[in-house]
């Protein structure tokens, strides 16, 4: 049975597994989902007063600069994190049910979108407080965010196998993520980095997708086809590798817990 068929037949579990989740994150809470949004928006306020203030960082639309980044980032962030934990924190099902375990990952991944949107809605409401109109070129948009939400996958499942064997990898992602959060061009623009360094930076698939989300949503540029074809196949590369991690290490996931 192909991947696709395979999940397609558990549509329905993944779809209530991911409801169900983002639910129970904001269950008994007094602000309910306005917690999703309010990390990022307290970042903003931080970063923004630090980066234009005392490092003079000159963006056009900076404030929207941020915010498009730290969005870009959680959806990494969280999807990764999440799913870090979605195979062992779910035993019961893992060991006594039977369902193909992507489901866990997938539904894990999916809230963490759904929360991302919820974000992205907030983004709207800035981009209206500060007369910012997309233009036609958004429609590029929803594109690279499905890439990258593929890329969130493919990382996904790789680490979330590899937790249940080795739990090093939760506190080694830990340091990665914030090593690539400064990494990657969200507080900064790439016209910054020295041209000798740039290479490196955009091998970063994440420095892309960020520079092509901007793009499209802020400053109604189109992306350059070297960075779609390239992010593309960094994105297939390690999906294809996070999938084949996934594959080779579930056979023992329920004896491992």
């Amino acid at each position: 049975m192909t991947f696709t068929t395979n999940i397609w037949n558990y549509r329905h579990l993944t779809y209530k597994l991911a409801i169900s989740d983002f639910k129970l994150r904001y269950k008994n809470s007094v602000l309910g989902f306005f917690w999703s949004l309010l990390e990022p928006l307290l970042m903003l306020v931080v970063l923004y007063i630090v980066f234009t203030n005392l490092m003079r960082v000159n963006v056009e639309h900076y404030q929207l600069f941020l915010l498009m980044g730290i969005i870009s980032w959680n959806l990494l962030s969280r999807g990764t994190t999440m799913s870090l934990y979605s195979i062992l924190g779910k035993p019961s099902l893992v060991k006594k049910v039977y369902f193909p375990r992507e489901v866990l990952v997938i539904s894990s991944c999916i809230t963490a979108l759904l929360m991302t949107l919820l974000e992205f809605v907030v983004f709207g409401i800035f981009m209206l407080v500060f007369a910012v109109v997309p233009g036609r070129l958004i429609v590029y948009f929803p594109a690279v965010l499905f890439v990258e939400f593929l890329l969130v996958l493919g990382l996904s499942f790789g680490i979330a196998a590899l937790n249940v064997y080795y739990r090093d990898v939760q506190y080694i992602w830990a340091v990665i993520l914030q090593a690539g959060f400064f990494a990657a061009p969200i507080i900064y623009p790439l016209s910054i980095i020295p041209e000798k360094y740039l290479w490196i930076i955009m091998l970063n698939p994440m420095t892309r997708i960020i520079d092509m989300l901007r793009g499209s949503v802020i400053y109604s540029t189109a992306p350059i086809p070297g960075d779609g074809i390239f992010i593309i196949a960094a994105t297939l590369l390690v999906f294809v590798i996070g999938y084949l991690i996934f594959l080779r290490l579930e056979p023992g996931f329920a004896e491992e817990m």
